[in-house]
């Protein structure tokens, strides 16, 4: 049997599905060809990997479609003086993706072994302006912060308010709101005390286990 090209099908996904979704940031689109996806996902899963699907590892967590991330990320509009936090960043792809564009990037994960997991990852691919921590995602990474940038690796029905506190003056925060069967990808902006959001595209994703949302029932 032919092993299979994984070079070949990462070029296609960025060729196919990445840039005809207007993604024309030539820094990210590098970082998508550097970036081995298949290392992060379940061998089971590997030649799933460059597909045109959100991959579910079974855990709680989710690979976004590669032209939603890479959509989201773009309008994040991270610069290479900053600071991100990746919430629910799995086994790291987003976190590496993101420490090609920001200055540090701090990937937070709930339990030991996913972010041993992801740890592992970042030092074989000689990742060395990145970290993952364990903590709850509600609560974010305060200790880590401000961040200029706060990127979230699922859907989620509203943001938290402590998101919002670790947002430096000016950072942005970029997520998923699913209050339906389609969610829309939200940029929020900090100024001051104010928040801004603008909404920059409709997403398809999954909800963030531990932000399902509450069904109500009316009998």
């Amino acid at each position: 049997m032919p092993q299979f090209d994984f070079d070949a099908a990462r070029e296609t996904m960025v060729e196919s599905q990445i840039r005809p979704s207007d993604v024309t940031d030539l820094k990210l689109l590098a970082a998508f060809r550097r970036t081995p996806r298949e290392r992060f996902v379940p061998a089971s899963k590997m030649a799933l990997a460059y597909g045109d699907t959100v991959l579910n590892y079974g855990d709680g967590r989710s690979l976004l479609l590669p032209r939603d991330f890479a959509k989201l990320v773009q309008a994040a509009d991270i610069q290479s003086d900053e600071v991100v936090l990746d919430i629910a960043c799995a086994r790291g792809y987003s976190t590496t993706i993101l420490s090609e564009l920001a200055e540090t990037v701090v990937g937070l994960e709930t339990d030991d072994e996913t972010v041993d997991r992801a740890t592992a990852l970042l030092t074989d691919l000689d990742v060395v302006n990145a970290a993952v921590v364990k903590g709850d995602l509600k609560r974010g990474a305060p200790e880590h912060g401000p961040f200029n940038v706060i990127i979230v690796g699922g859907a989620v029905p509203e943001v938290p308010q402590a998101w919002f506190g670790q947002l430096a003056n000016g950072g942005r925060l970029a997520v998923i709101i699913k209050d339906g069967p389609v969610g829309r990808a939200t940029i929020f902006t900090k100024s001051g005390n104010a928040i801004g959001d603008r909404v920059v595209f409709d997403a398809h994703a999954p909800f963030l286990s531990g932000f399902e949302p509450a069904h109500s029932f009316i009998f």
